[in-house]
C-alpha cells in the first residue's frame, strides 16, 4: 500500500502535537499540584469541587457578616452600660432627693445633677455609629431615635421618631440576627425625669408637698423600669454575641472541612504523574526519531 507524502506528514504531525499536548498537561499538573486542568479532565469531580468553592464563598460571606455584627453589638452594649450608670445614677440623686429632710437649697442643687444625667441619656439614646447613622433608632437609621421639642410642656418634650424594628443579618444558612438594639422606650423616662426636674427647681419646693411626692415616685418608677429594660437588651445582646461565637466556630470547621475535602478530590498523584511524564517523554522523543527517519528515506536509495 502506498502513503502519500502528505498524509504521512500531516499525520506524524498530529501524533507529534498530540504527545506534546499530553506532555505539557501532565508538567502543567505538576506544577500546580491540580489533577484537573480543565472541567472535562474529570467532570464529575469538577461538578464537586465547584459545590465546594460555592459553599466556601458563602461560608467567608458569613464569617465577615459575624465579624462586623459582632463589633456592632460590642458598640451597643458599651453604650447601654453606660446608660445603666447614668439610670443608677439619677436614681440615687431622687432617692437623696426624696427625703424630707432636704433643704430646697439642696433639692435645687440634685435637680442640676439630674439634668446633666437626662441630658447624657438623651445623648446616649442618639449615638451615631462612624458613618453617620443612628444607632438605636431601629431600620430608621437617619432619624435620630428621640426628638426634643424644647418649646414643649414639662414632661411632653421628648419624643421617639425613631421605630423598633430590628437590622436582620444573614450569619448562615437560613440564620439571621438583628444587629441592632432600640431606645424609644427611653422617650418617656426622658419626659418624667424632665417633669422631675423642673419640679425640683421651683423655689420653696418641699418634697413632702402631695403635688411633688407623686412626680418623684413617678420618675423613680420610670427608672426602674428603663433599668429592666436596658439589662435585658444587655442579657440579649451578651446571649447573641456567645452565638455567634458558637456559629463562627461551626463554620470555621465546616470550612474547614471543605478545604480538605477540595484538597483531597483535585490534588495530583505525583507517583502517578512521574510515570506519566516519563512515558509520554518516550513517546515523543521516539516519534520525533521515527519522523526524522522515515523523512529521510528516498526511493532511489533503492536503486
Amino acid at each position: 500500500m502506498r502513503v502519500a507524502s502528505t498524509q504521512y506528514h500531516t499525520t506524524m504531525n498530529s501524533a507529534l502535537q498530540n504527545a506534546s499536548y499530553r506532555l505539557e498537561h501532565v508538567m502543567q499538573q505538576m506544577a500546580s499540584g491540580l489533577r484537573i486542568q480543565v472541567p472535562s479532565d474529570d467532570p464529575v469531580t469538577s461538578v464537586r469541587i465547584a459545590r465546594l468553592t460555592r459553599e466556601e464563598a458563602a461560608l467567608d460571606q458569613y464569617k465577615s457578616n459575624i465579624g462586623a455584627l459582632r463589633s456592632r453589638l460590642q458598640q451597643n452594649e458599651a453604650l447601654l452600660d453606660g446608660s445603666v450608670s447614668d439610670i443608677l445614677q439619677a436614681r440615687d440623686l431622687l432617692v437623696w432627693a426624696a427625703d424630707g429632710g432636704n433643704t430646697s437649697q439642696d433639692v435645687e442643687a440634685m435637680a442640676n445633677s439630674l439634668a446633666a444625667l437626662r441630658d447624657s441619656l438623651f445623648y446616649t439614646a442618639n449615638s451615631v455609629d462612624q458613618e453617620g447613622r443612628y444607632v438605636f433608632s431601629g431600620t430608621a437609621t437617619a432619624t435620630a431615635a428621640i426628638s426634643l421639642d424644647p418649646a414643649a410642656a414639662s414632661g411632653a418634650r421628648y419624643t421617639a421618631t425613631g421605630n423598633s424594628d430590628p437590622q436582620h443579618v444573614v450569619v448562615g444558612n437560613g440564620v439571621t440576627q438583628a444587629a441592632n438594639a432600640t431606645l424609644a422606650e427611653m422617650a418617656p423616662l426622658l419626659n418624667l425625669l424632665d417633669r422631675a426636674i423642673d419640679t425640683l427647681r421651683v423655689p420653696g419646693v418641699s418634697v413632702n408637698d402631695p403635688l411633688v411626692r407623686p412626680v418623684l415616685t413617678g420618675a423613680l418608677d420610670g427608672l426602674d423600669a428603663a433599668l429592666d429594660d436596658v439589662n435585658t437588651k444587655i442579657a440579649t445582646i451578651g446571649g447573641a454575641q456567645n452565638m455567634l461565637d458558637t456559629l463562627s466556630d461551626n463554620h470555621a470547621n465546616v470550612s474547614l472541612s471543605n478545604r480538605q475535602a477540595m484538597v483531597t478530590l483535585g490534588q495530583l498523584d505525583y507517583g502517578e504523574a512521574a510515570v506519566q511524564l516519563s512515558g509520554y517523554t518516550t513517546a515523543v522523543q521516539a516519534t520525533q526519531k521515527a519522523y526524522a527517519k522515515v523523512s529521510a528515506l528516498s526511493l532511489f536509495d533503492l536503486i
